[in-house]
C-alpha cells in the first residue's frame, strides 16, 4: 500500500512573528478534509528543525519506513515522561474528520506559544502525520505537578507494523 504524501506551499507560515493560527490551520485542514472526510484520524505534528542533521525529506523517508518519527530510542522526546511511567509511542490528537472541522489550529498555536513561554525558539510545523485511529490505542496519563488527566498519548496496536497505521503525510514547504 502506498502512503499518500501531500505537499502544501504556505509561504506566509513563519514563526519569526506570531502566525495567524486559524488561517494557516484552515489551509492545512482543507487537504485533510478533502482527502479524509468521515474518517477517524490520529494527527501528529512535528517540526524538522527539532531533528538536527535530518532534512524534511529524510524525516518523511524515516516515517514511511518506520511508521513513526521515533527513529532513535536514545533521543529524549518532549513530554514522554509521565508520573505513572506508562509506555507511550507517540503524542498526538484524535479527530473524526468533518466538513467544518478545525484541526491544525490546535497544533500550530501551542507549537508557537509554548517554546516562546519557555524562552525557546517557536517550532514551525512542517510534517503532519495522519494515522488510522483504529490502529492505535489511547493512553491516558498525567504529568508531574499537574492533576489533569491527559489523553494525547497513543500506542500502536501492532508494534511490529507501525507503517500499517499510516494514512498519509503532509509536508509544509
Amino acid at each position: 500500500m502506498s502512503i499518500p504524501i501531500f505537499k502544501l506551499n504556505i509561504p506566509e507560515y513563519k514563526v519569526d512573528s506570531q502566525p495567524d493560527f486559524a488561517k494557516i490551520g484552515t489551509q492545512i485542514d482543507k487537504t485533510i478534509i478533502d482527502e479524509f472526510l468521515g474518517q477517524k484520524l490520529v494527527i501528529r505534528c512535528l517540526g524538522s528543525q527539532n531533528h538536527p542533521g535530518k532534512t524534511l525529506d529524510e524525516l518523511v523517508d524515516i516515517i514511511l519506513k518506520l511508521g513513526t518519527d521515533r527513529y532513535d530510542p536514545s533521543r529524549i522526546g518532549d513530554r514522554y515522561e509521565n508520573i505513572d511511567n506508562k509506555h507511550i509511542d507517540i503524542f498526538a490528537l484524535d479527530f473524526e474528520i468533518t466538513k467544518d472541522g478545525r484541526y491544525l489550529e490546535h497544533f500550530i498555536e501551542p507549537f508557537y506559544a509554548w517554546p516562546k513561554k519557555l524562552g525557546e525558539t517557536p517550532i514551525k510545523l512542517d510534517i503532519i502525520i495522519l494515522y488510522n485511529q483504529d490502529k492505535l490505542d489511547k493512553v491516558e496519563h498525567k504529568y508531574k505537578g499537574r492533576d489533569d488527566v491527559k489523553s494525547d498519548g497513543f500506542i500502536f496496536k501492532e508494534p511490529g507494523n507501525k507503517v500499517g497505521a499510516l494514512k498519509g503525510i503532509i509536508k509544509i514547504l
